[in-house]
């Protein structure tokens, strides 16, 4: 497939999303700059995603630290996003390339992360992965089970929280699980005194509902990127 068509299908794509996700504003009463739109390239070349920035979308997101490295490198001035696990071996490669580390999931690398941000003087912006659905399969803290104060890691900014929903035919059958993440936000604003800006939530099946119900990112691969090399 050449860059041309490439362009354009992405294009198409894009265009129908923004029109779900402006609609999806208008029900929720919010503003569309209130929600920023991750395109997660996990499964696409560098020269695939670096035609993302070229059609307005500058905010990236991947999983995987070796493929982050290398399409940073292939893709300066965007803002990236890592979605994935993160291994305390990968922190001092990984975080300085990232706009913001998504998927904190448990305090030990939330210490590794307040410690790297600590040798540097400069806090690691972060959002804490929650399992709100429940699944065994899934990382992240228990709804019970997250901090709710954070004065033993300075070298953190903790910007919100992101979880994934179990996949489900019906995406309305999501929305319970993006209400608690929302909920439980609430509720450690609180607790800890922070303004907690962010939920990431809601993926390529359920994104609509996520932004019903609050989400200020939203991480999109299959639907923008599905046959596309």
């Amino acid at each position: 497939m050449s860059t041309t068509e490439l362009r354009t299908i992405l294009q198409q794509r894009l265009a129908l999303v923004e029109g779900e996700i402006a609609a999806a504003c208008v029900r929720a009463n919010r503003q569309r700059d209130e929600v920023t739109l991750i395109a997660v390239t996990k499964t696409v070349t560098p020269e695939v995603a670096a035609l993302l920035p070229e059609l307005g979308v500058h905010h990236l997101g991947e999983s995987r630290p070796q493929e982050l490295w290398k399409k940073v490198e292939a893709i300066p001035g965007t803002h990236w996003h890592f979605i994935g696990h993160l291994q305390r071996n990968k922190l001092e490669r990984t975080i300085p390339l990232t706009h913001l580390v998504h998927s904190v999931d448990s305090e030990r690398l939330l210490k590794a992360i307040s410690d790297f941000g600590t040798a540097r003087s400069s806090p690691v912006p972060v959002l804490l992965e929650v399992n709100c659905s429940r699944e065994a399969a899934k990382g992240g803290f228990a709804p019970e089970a997250v901090p709710s104060r954070f004065d033993a890691f300075p070298g953190v900014s903790v910007q919100g929280l992101m979880t994934m929903a179990a996949h489900e035919e019906n995406p309305e059958a999501c929305r319970i699980t993006f209400r608690e993440l929302r909920e439980l936000r609430d509720q450690l604003r609180g607790s800890s005194g922070l303004p907690l800006p962010h939920l990431s939530m809601g993926m390529s099946n359920d994104y609509v509902v996520a932004i019903e119900e609050g989400a200020t990112f939203i991480r999109l691969g299959s639907t923008l990127f599905t046959n596309l090399a």
